[in-house]
């Protein structure tokens, strides 16, 4: 070695050491950086999450269509015309049909071939008083048509199912089930046993609702009494008598001219005007 390095020798040796120190260092230390594929992997779930539920999510329009699916056909209508207790006329899609209400009998009042039986009118007068010329909404189930070619359904009416309401009152028996189950038969059976054990109307004749429908026997009852009053006018009964309802009457002219004899219309001792009071009474006869 020289003699001029010698003095320098320690020098050399630190500055030897510190270069490698640092070379270690920095070889140990790698510069970190973030995978690309991490910070684009949450943004692509959720753009794939999204797609799925827009995929399997329905429509606003084709759920409301899957809840119209699983209810009985409703439309509206006009009640144009009441025939009777059960059998009444609507306009419905610009159309007249006639409808028979569904799972209800009542008493006959105007059929060819039978009397008017008991409680027959006052089931007629109760349908005009709360039907005639309302805005009803209809009701489809089951078969939307009988052997007459009759519409079948339930009427509602101020929010109320009619059929219901007629068994309620005791103006009509649980019948003619032609293909069920159907969506109220529960709450209209529960109706007419109401009725019956509270002895309403068809109920308080005892044995007068049969399985096949009305005890004619009793309608005969109507014409016994007439033969059986000491009354001798021109009129089947006597004004001043006891008290009568439509059906005693055979016609509507009949009871008419019964009214009008009692003091009709400014006196209805025998309340057949009904809660109209138009003067025109037994209008269903």
């Amino acid at each position: 070695m020289s003699s001029w390095i010698r003095p320098f020798r320690g020098l050399i040796v630190v500055l030897v050491l510190s270069i490698s120190t640092l070379t270690a260092c920095t070889e140990t230390q790698p510069v970190e950086e973030e995978p690309e594929s991490q910070t684009e992997q949450p943004q692509d779930s959720e753009e794939n999450a999204s797609v799925e539920k827009e995929d399997e999510a329905p429509s606003e329009e084709e759920s409301k269509e899957s809840v119209k699916e699983k209810q009985p056909g409703e439309v509206d209508a006009t009640v144009t015309n009441v025939v009777d207790g059960d059998t009444i006329d609507i306009k419905i899609n610009s159309r007249e049909e006639r409808v028979r209400l569904l799972l209800v009998d009542t008493p006959e009042t105007v059929h060819p071939d039978k009397p008017v039986q008991p409680f027959g009118p006052e089931a007629s007068d109760y349908a005009k008083e709360m039907l005639s010329g309302k805005e009803v909404r209809f009701e489809y189930d089951g078969p939307k048509r009988d052997h007459y070619d009759r519409l079948l359904g339930y009427v509602w009416v101020d929010g109320e199912n009619f059929n219901l309401q007629l068994l309620e009152k005791g103006l009509a028996r649980y019948a003619y089930e032609y293909d069920p189950p159907y969506v109220h038969a529960a709450s209209m059976k529960n109706a007419e046993t109401r009725a019956k054990q509270q002895e309403k109307g068809i109920w308080s004749i005892d044995g007068y609702v049969t399985d096949e429908g009305f005890r004619e026997d009793e309608s005969s009852s109507v014409e016994e009494t007439k033969a059986s009053s000491p009354y001798e006018g021109s009129l089947p009964y006597d004004p001043q008598g006891p008290d009568r309802d439509c059906g005693d009457f055979s016609s509507q002219e009949a009871a008419q001219a019964f009214y009008e004899a009692a003091g009709g219309p400014a006196q209805d001792p025998h309340r057949l005007d009904g809660h109209d009071q138009d003067g025109l009474v037994c209008e269903s006869l």
